[in-house]
């Protein structure tokens, strides 16, 4: 309907144009004002549809980037206690010769070190396949970890390796989130080769107290969400008095949570349908309003058009 208009309103201005043309008379100083006037606002409407169009343009590209560009957000989350972690230790020929929880991170002193103390931990050995290899057979002595983050709760291990022949002596581990899914897996096996292909795993070497404070990063992406484990290591030096044969090595490790926060990482995506649904109605809105003083603006060369006719005819009857 606008359009029939606004078609109709340039068929009108048109035809009176083309009148002019046929009976041309003489320009008045004014009358060069009047059209230059009449063609700017021509123009306005123009210029404010162009505006429009590439608003609603934009607004479009902006959103399409924003869902593929999510945003990464970090928060963190404090808990009083966390659910026990998984020590899946790889000693080898090790032997364990004692394992403790202790709090405030207060360790006592040694007593007979190198011989066999007591094991206060929650333990368990299990024995399955390299998830690598499917060939080598893996042993894996599993330790609940330390819960009250508190408490400043913490594992203190010993091991003992009486010979060996590497040149280097380290014993491997891993850590897991929950030491109770692993109590409650029924395939324990395939469980633990789940764990060694999703965590890393780490070192700690012989002649030396490693103490090792953990961190836990859940990460959340594309529905599904991962755990990680972060790690803050320092190593003393152990000075060992024994009377020993070189070859006999003594393994102290520590585990402690650094502190009560879980570290949560997602992605966020910004674009938001419902900002850009109101954004687009604005835009049509004032598409609307320029259309509508285009309209107008047509109506009222008209309207100007035919009193400049009219006086120059009356001038002209004047004169005649």
């Amino acid at each position: 309907m606008l359009r029939q208009e606004i078609a109709a309103s340039y068929q009108e201005l048109s035809e009176e144009v083309e009148h002019g043309a046929e009976h041309p008379e003489p320009v008045e100083e004014g009358e060069v004002d009047d059209d230059q006037e009449d063609t700017s606002s021509a123009i306005l409407p123009v210029l404010d549809s162009e505006s429009a169009v590439f608003l609603v343009y934009q607004t479009i590209t902006d959103f399409r980037e924003k869902l593929k560009h999510p945003v990464m957000s970090v928060s963190y989350k404090e808990v009083p206690l966390y659910d026990a972690p998984g020590i899946a230790l790889y000693p080898g020929k090790a032997q364990l010769l004692s394992c403790k929880h202790h709090y405030y991170d207060h360790i006592p002193p040694l007593i007979n070190p190198g011989q066999p103390g007591e094991i206060e931990c929650t333990t368990q050995r299990i024995n399955y396949t390299d998830p690598f290899t499917n060939q080598t057979m893996k042993h894996a002595l599993i330790v609940q970890g330390p819960r009250d983050v508190k408490k400043r709760e913490l594992v203190f291990l010993q091991f003992h390796l009486n010979e060996t022949d590497q040149d280097f002596s380290a014993i491997n581990y891993l850590l897991f989130s929950s030491f109770q899914e692993f109590l409650n897996s029924p395939d324990k096996g395939e469980f633990m080769k789940d764990c060694e292909s999703s965590y890393s795993s780490w070192k700690f070497s012989g002649g030396f107290r490693t103490w090792i404070k953990m961190s836990l990063v859940k990460t959340k992406e594309d529905g599904s969400e991962t755990v990680e484990f972060k790690q803050e290591t320092s190593v003393v030096n152990y000075i060992d008095q024994r009377h020993k044969p070189a070859s006999d090595q003594l393994f102290f490790v520590v585990f402690e949570w650094k502190d009560p926060f879980i570290q949560k990482v997602q992605d966020i995506v910004t674009a938001n349908p419902w900002n850009m649904i109101a954004l687009l109605c604005g835009i049509f809105l004032a598409l609307f309003k320029a259309a509508d003083f285009a309209k107008l603006s047509v109506k009222w060369m008209i309207k100007i058009r035919k009193r400049h006719l009219k006086r120059r005819s009356q001038a002209m009857n004047h004169i005649s």
